[in-house]
């Protein structure tokens, strides 16, 4: 008979682990013309080094700061969505100051860099959630909506996240799409559209599954998305970003009194771990008075409840 397998023995207190093994071994052969490298001011520009933060942590401050900025305007018709990050930087609350992301290990070879082969055995380039983490940033902004004309408006914004807690504190600060004038026109149509509408079936879904918005129901999508933007900031965290996917019922659509009382549901998507999350919203809406929204969300193991009233 064969002999039975045995268990190889467990590597003992203190013993080497295989991934540093291979990395001596490497450096060993390479011999003295390769050396290892943390971060620092050769690389300029490259996420992870010099301190460059990476670009997911950038997109992720400037949707949180834009979530932040529609709701606290109360406009559904300046509401604006991210075209791009222009710059930016990102470091923990300490003083002095320390990189809150990850840093890969570079190894340099004759002024080249070989990383592929130490995937495994480097640190990744990405968010440390353990660390608070100020990011100061530029970005572009584009309004939402089919009436989007291409202009793009400059924002400024510094956003806190706190060790992967949500609701990440913001301030930013946009160049104007338009005049307020203006705005203040268009939503003052809007809600007269709004107050004419009568309540689809409850179970009406936008889009549809061919991703169609009746133009008629518009006034009622953008109400949505605005109310939605106030649940999506207070949930963001470093890590766990969110879209509006769509809205799949109307509760209650009341417009006799002056202002608009809406009750809804809405699917939002969360990218990282790609659930889709039911989430009740009730807000109450005038042009030009705070936006007040109430909501709650129900994931497969915890349930989230928010409110919120601001102005603009």
């Amino acid at each position: 008979m064969p002999p039975a397998a045995s268990t190889p023995p467990a590597p003992r207190p203190g013993a080497p682990r295989p991934a540093a093994l291979l990395l001596a071994l490497a450096l060993s052969l390479a011999g003295p013309g390769l050396q290892a490298a943390g971060p620092g001011p050769g690389s300029p520009g490259v996420p992870g080094v010099a301190g460059v933060p990476p670009p997911g942590l950038l997109r992720q401050a400037a949707r949180a700061a834009l979530h932040f900025l529609n709701f606290r305007a109360g406009s559904p018709s300046g509401l604006r969505v991210l075209a791009a990050v222009l710059r930016g930087r990102a470091a923990t609350m300490r003083n002095p100051p320390a990189l809150c992301f990850s840093v890969p290990l570079v190894i340099s070879l004759g002024g080249s860099s070989v990383v592929g082969i130490f995937h495994q055995i480097s640190s990744q380039n990405h968010v440390d959630a353990r660390r608070t983490c100020r990011v100061d940033l530029e970005f572009t902004a584009e309004r939402y909506g089919p009436e989007a004309d291409g202009r793009l408006g400059r924002c400024s914004a510094r956003v806190v996240f706190r060790r992967q807690q949500p609701r990440p504190a913001v301030n930013v600060t946009c160049a104007r799409f338009m005049e307020t004038s203006r705005r203040r026109r268009e939503d003052l149509l809007l809600y007269k559209r709004a107050k004419r509408l009568r309540a689809p079936p409850g179970a009406t879904s936008m889009p549809d599954s061919h991703g169609w918005i009746d133009p008629s129901l518009r006034p009622m999508w953008d109400l949505a998305f605005l109310g939605s933007s106030y649940v999506m900031w207070e949930r963001t965290t470093q890590t766990l970003h969110y879209y509006m996917a769509q809205l799949s019922s109307v509760n209650q659509w009341k417009t006799n009194e002056d202002a608009i009382d809406f009750d809804y549901t809405v699917l939002l998507h969360e990218f990282s771990t790609q659930e889709i999350i039911p989430c009740r919203i009730h807000l109450v809406w005038y042009p030009g008075k705070p936006l007040k929204v109430k909501y709650h969300c129900q994931e497969l193991h915890t349930a989230q409840e928010g409110s919120g009233t601001e102005g603009g």
